[in-house]
């Protein structure tokens, strides 16, 4: 057993010193492989930090909660437009009846938004604030993380009180180094009070809506203040129970029913209102991400297939150049495998150093990260990637091993 590690350990220092010898060859053979796996773990890591980036984008949709909205988020080919534009749009006696009637939701809440209204504080004034109404039950609909202050009591949401929850940027921007905690702000002339601000969230690959320039305010107070009756839109959330409600299937279906129910939508008649969750745009995004990944993997397979030829090349030139070397070995008691380690211990190396260089530039790309875009190289990436260099130097320097491993010790010294 020790005779065989030594004879290993000797195989793999005359493949270091062939290495080298041949310092720009080895390079130059290395190129192959150091671009596809550049191309095949870059492709892997953009892909990954991608889909994170966008399923951190719709998180503000909460998990485990069904829609009830005028339209769908996912168009079916084949169903005419115009019938989703005559649909009515969900509305407060519609939540208020779902409130009463659910049995299997854990909450549920309304809301509506609107758009690009200036909040006015002393002389500081922003424009392009996004003010939400919500009712009570929001929080346990939506992630509401709150950084200072506290939510609506029942009687501030059922009242409609003037008070709000405000983002952290928009504090920042309004208040500045002030404790927003009970002063006072202005939109569209309404006085409302800040009673608390939220944790700040940063930017998100999409832009899709932030807590940070948000403001979130009682229902009733958004419906009689600051909403455009002729475009709001409200949505109903109703929040499910995974636990007892697997896929929350049942949730799903006695929504149907009820919604159906309040309509009174005959048994022929085709539902009016559209039930949307988050699951739809994630198994969407699954299905792009695969997509991309697949793609990346066909194309970087043609860098790897280049790179493993190259290397395969080297090493048939390398057992020319040394089969003299060979003969003399074998000659003098060197046993087959040991001649075999020797040319297949070379191309591993030279595939592994081309990985290990794939992967440094891959790293060279995680400078590139945005607060929206986060480009992190994972562990499982740099293993994958120094296992892909690994079998491509095998695959690469079998055939030359075997084929020097088996010459005549005679012949091959006779060799120049």
């Amino acid at each position: 057993m020790f005779l065989t590690f030594r004879l290993i350990y000797e195989s793999l220092l005359f493949a270091l010193g062939a290495l080298r010898e041949n310092l720009l060859r080895t390079i130059l053979s290395l190129l192959g492989v150091t671009v596809g796996i550049f191309a095949i773990i870059s492709v892997l890591t953009l892909v990954d930090s991608l889909e994170k980036s966008i399923k951190t984008s719709f998180n503000f949709l909460g998990s485990d909660v069904i829609y009830v909205a005028k339209w769908p988020w996912l168009f079916v080919d084949d169903y005419p437009w115009w019938k989703y534009v005559n649909r009515p749009v969900p509305n407060y006696e519609e939540y208020k009846a779902l409130e009463k009637r659910m049995t299997l939701a854990t909450a549920i809440s309304i809301s509506a938004v609107r758009g690009n209204l200036t909040a006015k504080y002393k002389n500081s004034s922003i424009g392009g604030v996004n003010v939400i109404g919500v009712s009570y039950y929001h929080d346990k609909v939506s992630d509401v993380r709150i950084e200072t202050g506290r939510y609506f009591s029942i009687q501030e949401s059922e009242g409609g009180a003037n008070v709000a929850l405000i983002g952290a940027v928009l504090a920042e921007d309004l208040f500045g180094n002030e404790n927003p905690i009970g002063k006072e702000i202005k939109i569209k002339n309404k006085v409302i009070r800040i009673i608390a601000v939220m944790k700040k969230q940063g930017a998100n690959l999409l832009d899709s809506p932030s807590a940070d320039n948000l403001c979130i305010v009682p229902y009733n107070f958004f419906m009689k203040t600051l909403a455009n009756r002729k475009r709001v839109n409200p949505t109903i959330a109703l929040k499910g129970n995974p636990e007892t409600d697997e896929g929350l299937l049942e949730l799903e279906n006695e929504l149907t029913g009820m919604m159906r129910g309040i309509r009174g939508l005959k048994p022929k008649q085709e539902d009016s209102f559209a039930l949307n969750r988050p699951e739809m745009l994630s198994n969407f995004i699954d299905g792009l991400i695969k997509t991309l990944t697949i793609a990346g993997w066909f194309i970087s397979f043609f860098s790897l297939l280049v790179g493993g030829f190259g290397i395969a090349n080297i090493m048939f030139v390398s057992v020319k150049e040394r089969t003299n070397l060979i003969g003399i070995q074998k000659s003098l008691g060197a046993k087959n495998f040991f001649i075999l380690f020797q040319f297949l211990f070379e191309a591993i190396f030279l595939s592994g150093i081309g990985g290990i260089a794939g992967l440094l530039l891959v790293s060279g790309i995680t400078f590139f990260s945005t607060e929206g875009f986060e480009i992190v190289l994972k562990f499982s990436h740099i293993v994958k990637g120094l296992l892909i260099a690994s079998a491509i130097g095998i695959l690469a320097g079998i055939i030359p091993a075997i084929v020097a491993s088996r010459l005549d010790p005679v012949i091959a010294i006779r060799s120049k």
